[in-house]
């Protein structure tokens, strides 16, 4: 929950600059890469990839490397589908020597039968980006990436990986932070060693969660960079015998994980989101376009859920009505306001706006994509979201967020906006829709813990 500073958008990769006028296998021999791992996530956010060695650049490059989508996980492919063709991004050259020597990331966008596969995340974002740009505005976004460090006991219950991370209320604890300083220090140092500028380190607001943070940028570079974190926190923690996990509530009594992201847009140069003069008497200091945004947001505020809260878990966190610290920090009304982090929408200041209603198992593609789609639909239509609620506080009429899984579908299914907003298709979205109802209902049909134990002998 730590508020993200607003410093100089940072270079995605040190041959970022280069990427067009070089080769990959240039790019891999100047940083001294053996092994490429060429990556891209499905729909849920697995992270998909094959180690390509060097020699194999040029064939990666060139669209050689074939992945059977439907194998691959939720990529809106069947079995007898042509091949995904993973097609480097060469701006995204992440090495990452501190994983194995030698060893470098890089994002790929998915393509079928030589054009971009629509339900592939990145290339959803990437659609959403250009329809942007067609109106003369690029997103900027800041990522809050919140985690769990646990440990498996024999009999499949989770502990917290440090044993003395007990308090109910450990955030900000320094003896916590201290305890794990290895591991939080290496990914410091990762982070930064990559050039993304991690400025803080912090134990959250439940035993054994944690969040790093790191500077904003560009839309795109930020989504990949929550990608390759991820890999990294799960990679470096599994080396120390931990688990790294963002399920949004592994504990059924603590605060569940975050996936929190900084909004703005900008012209260029320019951002949009300061007033020039007076905001109208609402005192946040945003310009008209901001407020249009945020209420374009609001508006589709249920139908977003379904990605910004996209598992079954998701709702015990957003539908817990307190923790063991006494507060949850998810929202479950779609309010905005300012400086204060019971909204779904708080506005920290006059150059972006949070968004605080995603969680640890948001795909940040598909999340980001459909957050910049819901505010350019109140752009587009100038809507208003009317006066800010006060601390604590929601309008009457607000819509309420949805308290399932199966909730979240239906409110996704009712809102063309939304359905339309993976790269312009209602049937992308409606495939998503059936395949997030299916996991509801898969876990619906599970017999639980808790249903023994209410009703073995209630009557």
């Amino acid at each position: 929950m730590t508020s993200l500073a607003t410093p100089e958008v940072q270079a995605t990769a040190p041959v970022a600059a280069d990427a067009g006028r070089i080769s990959l296998a240039d790019i891999a021999e100047a940083h001294g890469v053996r092994f490429l791992l060429a990556t891209f996530v499905d729909m849920t956010g697995k992270p998909c990839a094959k180690l390509v060695p060097v020699e194999a650049a040029d064939e990666l490059e060139n669209g050689a490397m074939g992945f059977a989508g439907y194998a691959a996980g939720l990529m809106g492919q069947k079995p007898q589908d042509s091949d995904l063709i993973a097609i480097p991004d060469l701006a995204s050259f992440t090495p990452v020597p501190f994983i194995k020597e030698g060893l470098a990331i890089i994002h790929c966008d998915p393509h079928v039968d030589g054009k971009p596969w629509p339900y592939a995340p990145r290339v959803v974002l990437k659609n959403t980006l250009a329809r942007l740009a067609e109106k003369g505005m690029q997103a900027k976004v800041g990522a809050e990436v919140e985690y769990f460090l646990v440990t498996k006991n024999d009999d499949g219950t989770l502990s917290t990986a440090d044993d003395k991370d007990d308090s109910p209320r450990p955030c900000y604890d320094a003896r916590g932070v201290t305890r794990m300083y290895d591991h939080l220090t290496s990914i410091s140092d990762a982070m930064n060693s990559l050039g993304w500028g991690n400025y803080a380190n912090d134990h959250e607001d439940a035993a054994g969660q944690f969040e790093q943070n790191f500077n904003y940028a560009d839309a795109l570079t930020t989504a990949d960079r929550v990608v390759s974190l991820r890999y990294i926190l799960n990679i470096l923690a599994g080396q120390r015998g931990m688990t790294a996990t963002f399920m949004p509530k592994p504990f059924t009594d603590r605060t569940g994980t975050g996936l929190h992201f900084h909004l703005s847009l900008w012209s260029d140069a320019e951002a949009l989101f300061p007033a020039e003069g007076a905001d109208g008497g609402r005192g946040l200091g945003l310009s008209g376009l901001a407020y249009s945004f945020i209420a374009g947001i609001l508006d589709h505020a249920p139908a977003l859920q379904a990605f910004l809260a996209p598992t079954v878990n998701s709702y015990k966190r957003t539908g817990a009505t307190t923790s063991s610290s006494g507060a949850t920090w998810s929202p479950r009304k779609a309010s905005f306001g300012g400086n204060d982090r019971t909204h779904m929408i708080r506005v920290p200041d006059n150059k972006r706006i949070e968004l605080r209603s995603g969680d640890g198992s948001a795909n940040p593609y598909l999340a980001i994509a459909t957050a910049i789609a819901a505010g350019l639909d109140g752009v587009e239509k100038s809507l208003d979201p009317g006066q800010p609620s006060g601390p604590g506080e929601s309008k009457p009429d607000a819509h309420l967020l949805p308290s399932t899984l199966l909730h979240a579908v239906e409110a996704l299914r009712k809102d063309p906006v939304i359905l339309a907003s993976l790269s312009g298709d209602p049937a992308i979205g409606s495939y998503y829709a059936d395949a997030k109802e299916e996991e509801f209902l898969s876990w619906h049909n599970q017999v639980s813990d808790w249903e023994i134990r209410t009703y073995l002998t209630s009557i």
